[in-house]
């Protein structure tokens, strides 16, 4: 080795040294890449009130902008359109929520008393065929006690739903803080999002209007849904006699709404008071109707109602609703297809750029089927 080469230079050839400039903007970069992990971390807590803030103002956008109109004061607007929504969503949920619990808890003891009245026996006993049935369940099952514990455990979740609805209160207070914010300051926060994406206009009014798109798709298919189960149930509690078809059929529509829960919550219970009355036609066709058609119905509607609107394959549709339930929690029923709708928007402008049909700094026709100035 020649004694005027220095070690560094056998590895790092003269001109190609890191410069300082090179090295600090590296740094910068990494305290950045950290900076926004950071901050993902600090709104990981807040992101089921900041996804459903963002969704609630995507939705009254249209509601926003005619009170932000008519009064001329964009803080004005953003508290009156947020008392709007409170009154439309929060009054129809709180009286189902609770209208929910003490029936479960006072069905859970009348079910409870026919049953210790033995009205179950006399039926089976009509029916000798069923002998055998009534003679296993008293040798292998001690039905009376399950029922008792249910009816308790009802009760004592009536009690902790009164006390949980602090936390979710104070979780229903922060979602609309952050919307007050969200549609007052809509235009900035646009502005602001148009400088920081690494797009041209074009690009990011596509990838904004997809965005509003997935909400408007997912929230409105959801209730649509949950609409029509919600119909099919209470049509089947009038066309059965059952009393306020149009109370239940009601609950079961918002229930359908709610992950994990269904409109089993309210068909099963009423298909087993039938039972244990001796009312077993009506309990069978409640049953085959509420497991057959209103169960169903979520799985055929739902690809064609969001998928076909968001041009999603019925497979990574579904994939993406379960698996935002799975990282999310009931906000992934929006994250999820968000996500991947974003995710294959940004995949095709990247595509476009590779191929040399779409340079980044070239213009591109805006994308007006769903340009992203009509939702926000």
């Amino acid at each position: 080795m020649s004694p005027n080469v220095q070690k560094h230079d056998v590895y790092f050839p003269r001109g190609d040294w890191p410069t300082t400039g090179r090295v600090s903007t590296i740094l910068v970069l990494v305290t950045t890449a950290a900076g926004v992990y950071l901050c993902y971390l600090l709104a990981a807590p807040f992101l089921p009130a900041l996804t459903w803030a963002l969704v609630l103002a995507v939705l009254f956008a249209p509601v926003h902008r005619a009170i932000e109109t008519f009064s001329k004061r964009p803080t004005l607007a953003a508290l009156i359109s947020v008392l709007v929504v409170a009154v439309a969503i929060v009054a129809p949920l709180a009286f189902v929520a609770r209208r929910l619990v003490v029936e479960a808890a006072n069905g859970a003891f009348l079910v409870q008393a026919q049953f210790e009245a033995g009205t179950w026996r006399h039926v089976l006993q009509e029916h000798p065929q069923l002998a055998e049935i009534d003679k296993w369940i008293e040798e292998q099952i001690d039905v009376s006690a399950i029922i008792r514990n249910v009816a308790v455990w009802l009760t004592n979740m009536a009690a902790s739903f009164v006390r949980g609805s602090v936390v979710q209160l104070v979780g229903l207070l922060l979602t609309f803080y952050l919307l007050f914010y969200s549609l007052r300051d809509y235009r900035p926060a646009i502005t602001t999002l148009r400088e920081f994406l690494p797009l041209s206009q074009p690009e990011t009014d596509r990838l904004l209007g997809r965005m509003v798109a997935t909400i408007h798709a997912t929230i409105y298919g959801i209730l649509a849904v949950a609409g029509i189960q919600g119909t099919l149930g209470g049509l089947m509690f009038w066309w059965l006699g059952l009393p306020a078809p149009l109370l239940w059929g009601f609950v079961m529509a918002v229930l359908s709404i709610v992950p994990v829960l269904g409109s089993f919550v309210v068909w099963i219970p009423t298909a087993l008071y039938l039972a244990l009355d001796g009312d077993w036609t009506r309990a069978l066709i409640l049953t085959g109707w509420g497991a057959i058609v209103v169960g169903h119905v979520d799985n055929i509607l739902r690809p064609i109602l969001v998928g076909d609107r968001l041009e999603l394959h019925p497979v990574p549709l579904f994939v993406s609703f379960l698996g935002g339930l799975a990282l999310f929690g009931a906000a992934g029923l929006v994250l999820g297809p968000l996500i991947v709708t974003t995710t294959l928007t940004l995949i095709a402008i990247s595509r476009k750029r590779m191929n040399g049909l779409q340079p980044g700094g070239a213009p591109e026709e805006p994308d007006q089927s769903l340009d992203a100035r009509k939702g926000c």
